[in-house]
């Protein structure tokens, strides 16, 4: 059967080929080596998705698809990738280059990647920019990354409360254009304090006459700049916001946040949760060198590697109890597993209310009560169950109590180690995150491990 054939086949059926994704396609261009088709490809694509489309190529390949990236998207490209990728590929550019790519940002964005930056290119940079534009980057630079000012968009539309709507549109027509994702207006009185919003819609809907103060929205609150990120994308959820003012200590609007940064944030925090669990970081480059992604992921192998020993030597020391009974062998991982799976899920809702802000010290110990209620709950529960299925497995009834009993102290264990480590690592500046299943795993191992064989040799093993 020819190829027309086929194809006729496959249309009359209804199983058209898939549509290849765009990475499928540049992949396919590459090894064929038609990389001229790659500008056509790239043309309409969006910066984000070039982003994308990068991040999933290894190095070498990386390198000759941003030659074909358009150079006037280069910047908002960068803008979009993660942090080791980007470094990546402004290594392999000239200062010119740089400035050229980044020179058109908004100050925000400029602000993300500037001490990625080589000094003698952030120099060249900041001579192309106005004066106005330097103190505005300053302005953000002066706020951590992580907080609502380094998040903030200076781009700002501010009216006054004593005018009337009708100046206020005379005013945008001959600005000509508002920045981007401008749903509303900020209300200032004469020293730029913040008073109130004025929606789009009120403005185009309610009577030219009227003034501002009468329609504007007074019960609005600011957000300070020093705002953690995580609570700014907290307030945007819960207030169903689209854009918030971002004002100082002193109540003056200082920028805007828009529903835009904040998709990153929560993108950025989902990433974070995920790949610290595994000792890894959000920003680590997929396609990274062998060497150096092998040297990251085995310090925490090294530390994993430490507790695993620890937990050897707690059963080390019951060797001779094992060697008396080697059912013991077969029912231990039983009891650090119930453990390591209940302390988890405790760790897991703490962590998770630490990040949106539903667990504080006023209320840790009430989550904690909780917790370790539920901890003996569960461990009556499945003591019971798996002291059955243990004493039938083995003909032993003493082994069945002793698996209980070692199920009841691990799981409640369990639960007050995972109620309480998050909080101690937080107040000892550390991420819970990024360690708190390792020394979760370690308390429940050992502590499943003693209780389990020291159990077994006060009851089962005949002085």
């Amino acid at each position: 059967m020819n190829a027309e054939n086929t194809e006729a086949d496959n249309t009359e059926t209804g199983k058209a080929e898939p549509e290849k994704t765009a990475l499928q396609s540049i992949i396919e261009l590459l090894r064929q080596d038609m990389t001229e088709q790659i500008d056509v490809l790239l043309q309409d694509m969006h910066p984000a998705d070039i982003a994308h489309l990068l991040e999933s190529l290894p190095g070498s390949d990386r390198q000759v698809v941003w030659q074909h990236v358009p150079d006037d998207v280069h910047g908002e490209t960068l803008i979009h990738m993660n942090e080791e990728a980007r470094a990546q590929l402004m290594r392999g550019m000239e200062a010119g280059q740089l400035v050229a790519a980044t020179e058109t940002l908004d100050t925000d964005d400029l602000a993300d990647i500037l001490a990625e930056m080589p000094q003698a290119v952030i120099q060249e940079l900041l001579l192309t920019m106005e004066q106005q534009d330097r103190e505005r980057l300053r302005s953000v630079l002066s706020y951590p990354e992580d907080s609502a000012g380094g998040l903030m968009d200076l781009e700002t539309v501010m009216v006054r409360a004593d005018v009337s709507l009708d100046v206020v549109l005379r005013y945008l027509r001959r600005r000509g254009n508002i920045p981007a994702a401008t749903d509303t207006l900020f209300v200032v009185d004469r020293e730029t304090k913040f008073l109130g919003l004025l929606p789009l819609t009120r403005l185009l809907t309610e009577e030219p006459s009227q003034l501002v103060s009468k329609v504007m929205q007074a019960d609005v609150s600011a957000i300070p700049a020093e705002t953690n990120a995580t609570e700014v994308a907290n307030l945007f959820e819960r207030r169903d916001l689209i854009t918030a003012p971002v004002v100082d200590d002193n109540n003056h609007l200082l920028g805007r946040i828009t529903i835009d940064d904040v998709v990153d944030v929560i993108r950025d925090e989902a990433d974070h949760s995920l790949l610290s669990m595994a000792g890894l970081n959000e920003e680590d480059d997929m396609f990274a060198p062998v060497i150096s992604s092998a040297r990251r992921r085995a310090v925490w192998l090294g530390i994993n590697l430490l507790t695993a020993f620890l937990a050897s030597w707690v059963i080390g020391r019951f060797d001779a109890t094992i060697q008396h009974l080697v059912a013991l062998a077969v029912l231990m991982p039983i009891v650090a597993s119930m453990g390591g799976i209940a302390g988890s899920q405790t760790l897991t809702l703490v962590i998770r209310g630490m990040a949106l802000g539903q667990v504080t010290e006023s209320n840790a110990h009430r989550l904690f009560l909780k917790e370790l209620s539920i901890g003996i709950w569960n461990g009556l529960i499945w003591a019971i169950i798996i002291a059955l299925i243990a004493g039938l497995w083995f003909q032993n009834l003493g082994i069945g109590i002793v698996m209980g009993s070692a199920i009841i102290i691990n799981l409640i264990a369990a639960a007050a180690a995972g109620a309480t480590i998050p909080l101690l690592l937080r107040r000892f500046g550390a991420d819970p995150a990024l360690s708190g299943t390792v020394i979760l795993t370690t308390v429940t191992d050992v502590v499943g491990f003693f209780s389990f064989l020291g159990l077994a040799t006060l009851f089962l093993i005949k002085q």
